[in-house]
């Protein structure tokens, strides 16, 4: 594993929430940002939506404005996708925002209205680029089933397109300010595929240090130890993250309000607020980031249900923002009760018990026994009465708490002001 240095991930692991946003001629299609490879579009016929590509809508202060009041503390949005469509003014190629009817450095917008919010800045940039002359044929690309390798492949020369790689990056990393996160995307080695021969990762991965030693880097560059932060993609792992030597690991998991990355306007499988919120807070209680996906409509605004997803996180982090913040895994001490999840700040020593499912009047939490000076509902702040072995509230039931459980004494209907996942916060001695 070769030492390619490392970012600054202080930050991140206390921020826990960030905004992924996926923007291109994709938008235009309306049906998935990979949909010029799955419909094997040519770029004669993909070249009418840079030809039109006209966001009159797109006003990214409304975007950073949902983000910060969502709970949101960074972004990451796509400067180049697959498609090799650039949002910024890269003096290496004509297939920018610029030469389209946007006519402007869009990407600029975007970074200068989520600064204005306080929001910390991701680039992703795609190792792929369909669009690119000198990027040659593979098996994941566009025109695998339509053109010979040797036929599409005559007169490219891969080794350009990786010092393209490194001339736009190094315009990424230079005219934007301090950039906190770099989301490179992705690599496929072996047969018919792209790694890290491909990409010159190890020119690239020293190129990003050298002008920005600081930025986060993550782990697709197909290259041990280039990156700060293992990225689980559209799924949640079920544990915290280990390295192969069974050490903790940075990761964040990157994931969709609905089952498309790009803007996909007949996608049907829109999570809900709770689920939202649930994805969070697992992601947390497992000691990872969550990076939760927006992708804006061809004309620039987000459509109403990625509103209405960011507005459930905006109602739900405006009272349990306590939970996630400066938060992670809890200790292993403290087993986790059955439709619950723990997140613990170790600076504050407060534990968070998330319950998914609201129980009936009580809940035992193991091995808390005499270990909590306080509880309250985080959301209101009112006390939640609790009690310990011995202790009966009903003598003649004989109703008690289990050994070294502590029992939390709760209301049977759940105030409102806890939305969709109630928390409890408790303060250990």
């Amino acid at each position: 594993m070769g030492n390619y240095g490392k970012g600054d991930t202080s930050w991140f692991t206390h921020d826990r929430f960030g905004m992924f946003i996926h923007w291109g001629l994709y938008a235009m299609l309306g049906r998935h940002e990979w949909v010029k490879q799955r419909e094997e579009i040519t770029d004669k016929d993909y070249q009418v939506y840079f030809d039109l590509f006209n966001p009159d809508l797109f006003e990214p202060k409304e975007w950073a404005k949902a983000a910060r009041e969502a709970g949101m503390k960074y972004f990451v949005i796509t400067t180049k996708h697959h498609e090799g469509f650039c949002l910024w003014d890269s003096k290496y190629t004509d297939y920018k925002a610029t030469n389209t009817p946007a006519g402007r450095d869009l990407l600029r917008e975007v970074v200068d209205a989520f600064r204005a919010e306080g929001l910390r800045v991701g680039f992703y940039y795609s190792l792929i680029d369909w669009h690119h002359p000198d990027f040659t044929w593979d098996r994941i690309h566009p025109m695998r089933n339509k053109m010979k390798p040797e036929e599409f492949n005559k007169g490219r020369k891969l080794s350009r397109y990786a010092k393209y790689m490194r001339d736009q990056v190094t315009e990424l990393l230079t005219n934007y300010g301090k950039i906190d996160i770099l989301w490179f995307d992705f690599s496929y080695p072996g047969e018919n595929g792209k790694g890290h021969d491909e990409w010159e990762s190890e020119k690239l991965i020293k190129q990003v240090r050298k002008l920005q030693p600081d930025i986060i880097v993550d782990n697709r560059l197909d290259l041990p130890g280039s990156g700060d932060i293992v990225t689980p993609e559209q799924y949640t792992p079920d544990k915290g993250m280990v390295d192969d030597k069974g050490n903790p690991v940075v990761w964040e998991g990157c994931q969709t309000l609905s089952g498309s990355w790009g803007y996909h306007r007949d996608e049907a499988t829109w999570k809900s607020v709770k689920m939202c919120i649930e994805m969070l807070v697992n992601h947390v209680s497992r000691g990872g980031n969550l990076l939760m996906n927006v992708g804006p409509t061809s004309r620039g605004y987000l459509d109403q249900r990625a509103k209405d997803r960011l507005a459930g996180y905006a109602a739900w982090m405006k009272v349990h923002s306590r939970s996630i913040y400066g938060c992670g895994q809890a200790p292993a001490e403290f087993p986790v009760p059955a439709d619950c999840r723990y997140t613990y700040n170790a600076t504050t020593k407060c534990l968070y018990l998330h319950l998914f499912a609201w129980p009936f009047k009580h809940i035992h939490l193991d091995n808390l026994a005499g270990k909590v000076k306080y509880a309250q509902l985080l959301a209101d702040g009112s006390e939640i009465k609790r009690r310990e072995a011995g202790t009966a509230i009903h003598a003649a039931l004989n109703s008690t708490s289990p050994g070294n459980a502590l029992t939390l004494e709760l209301p049977v209907l759940l105030p409102s002001a806890c939305g969709d996942v109630p928390v409890i916060e408790l303060f250990l001695k």
